[in-house]
């Protein structure tokens, strides 16, 4: 079985607010793109597991449009690291979304440890003095243990800056075992950012350096699904697609000029390429 993920990111914002909306008004906007892409997941949901990451506005209007026999699943791009408990905290977690509330919403996947979030929580802990990598992890490691709890799977991300490509596996194994940390790993995807390579301009790992990591992350967590997270594109899709250790891929912007964005479109002739039925 092959994975197939999109992370819309914060793509909802239009052009006259300095984002690259310019699909659907904001109120329509998640209502519209699952549309889009819906006929195309359910299309090749024999050959693969779909799930779509939406900003938490945008879960509800997903889970409504999806039916009962869609073959592909709804995913929030992140969540808090304590949730409610009976006999305990009932829901005091304003401004948090926990794993359970986005349960409630029909969410079935959560995306943690992205780069983005991961930078977010290390620059919190800098204002108060600490540059200490495996706090991050430790942070990250309880929102897995709470999306466990509450069903949701997981897509866990991992990744190496350019100044930690001498020591990537020092890096990774640290994101690894201690992100992971007594986890039950059946639920558990592992998506490897190679933050050195995103963004424009940057050099593209090619399929022996990708061999290497992403064999290192089996060995390190029994198997768990791997999935490409530099970013899926029509570009490298048939090249993701031959790496045998290589399960899958995450799909952020779809048009990387002109325009940039998450078009319908090109979600599609990725997804073709990707499984074999593009040119």
């Amino acid at each position: 079985m092959k994975y197939i993920f999109a992370n819309l990111k914060r793509f909802d914002i239009p052009k006259e607010m300095d984002g690259i909306n310019t699909l659907a008004p904001v109120s329509l906007w998640g209502s519209y793109l699952t549309g889009q892409i819906r006929e195309t997941m359910n299309q090749y949901s024999a050959q693969a597991e779909f799930a779509v990451f939406y900003p938490e506005a945008y879960l509800l209007q997903a889970a409504d449009a999806k039916a009962a026999e869609d073959g592909w699943k709804v995913g929030v791009q992140g969540i808090y690291r304590e949730d409610t408990e009976k006999g305990g905290n009932f829901g005091a977690f304003t401004t948090n979304r926990t794993a359970k509330s986005v349960k409630s919403m029909g969410c079935e996947y959560v995306l943690i440890g992205h780069c983005e979030e991961r930078m977010d929580k290390a620059g919190v802990l800098a204002h108060a003095g600490i540059t200490d990598s495996e706090a991050v992890n430790r942070i990250l490691n309880e929102e897995v243990v709470c999306a466990v709890k509450a069903g949701l799977s997981v897509l866990y991300c991992v990744g190496e800056t350019e100044a930690e490509q001498n020591r990537w596996q020092d890096v990774i194994g640290e994101q690894l075992d201690v992100g992971l940390n007594d986890v039950d790993l059946s639920g558990i995807s592992v998506a490897y950012e190679p933050l050195w390579a995103i963004g424009p301009g940057k050099p593209v790992p090619d399929s022996d350096y990708i061999t290497k990591i992403a064999s290192f992350i089996k060995s390190r967590t029994d198997g768990c699904p791997v999935i490409y997270g530099g970013g899926l594109k029509e570009e490298n899709a048939r090249m993701l697609a031959e790496i045998p250790c290589v399960d899958g891929g995450l799909i952020g912007l779809t048009k990387f000029s002109g325009d940039i964005g998450f078009y319908p479109d090109g979600f599609a002739s990725i997804v073709e390429k990707y499984l074999g039925e593009g040119k």
